[in-house]
């Protein structure tokens, strides 16, 4: 494995439990030049609209402090990525064997966010 793109949600728990796997990783894998990782990130998931706000600044400038890079891109809250295949099969979300539907992925960063992660392992 050469890069770790870990999700994190503005919830204290999970946000806790996060960067102190984040924070180990780095320092005992990234930071390691005997290990093969070449990097570690951090993207927001299940970020609400409406909360996108002085929270999240707080929370990026704590990572920012742990030295751990964050992405721009976000992934938004959505009942969409719940979506199973519908009774009529017409539509499917999350799966591992169908791709998404098209129509389901829309707006939600989902491109986005591959683009960047090409880009950071410089795809």
């Amino acid at each position: 494995m050469d890069y770790i793109f870990t999700p994190i949600a503005a919830d204290r728990v999970v946000l806790e439990s996060s960067l102190s796997f984040a924070v180990t990783i780095h320092k005992l894998l990234v930071k390691n030049e005997a290990c093969r990782l070449k990097g570690l990130h951090l993207f927001w998931n299940m970020v609400d609209g409406r909360e996108k706000t002085d929270l999240y600044t707080l929370y990026e400038q704590i990572i920012g402090e742990l030295e751990l890079p964050l992405m721009k891109v976000f992934i938004p809250d959505t009942k969409r990525f719940k979506k199973e295949l519908d009774a009529q099969r017409k539509t499917v979300f999350r799966s591992t064997l169908f791709p998404a539907d098209k129509r389901l992925v829309k707006g939600r960063n989902m491109e986005e966010l591959i683009t960047e992660i090409a880009y950071l392992i410089k795809l």
